[in-house]
């Protein structure tokens, strides 16, 4: 009884790393994108008009 438990504790522990690993690198993805977008945009300030 006991090892089926630490068994599916094994598991959730490992897709929470899993999961935390994918969050990480979609949010460093996300950051770096947003970072070349507004550099693109403050390049092409001088160009806007309003």
């Amino acid at each position: 009884m006991n090892e089926k438990i630490y068994k599916v504790m094994q598991g959730a522990g490992a897709w929470n790393i899993v999961l935390g690993i994918c969050a990480i690198t979609l949010g460093i993805a996300g950051g770096v994108l947003l970072i070349i977008s507004g550099a693109k945009l403050n390049a092409s300030k001088s160009k806007l008009l309003f």
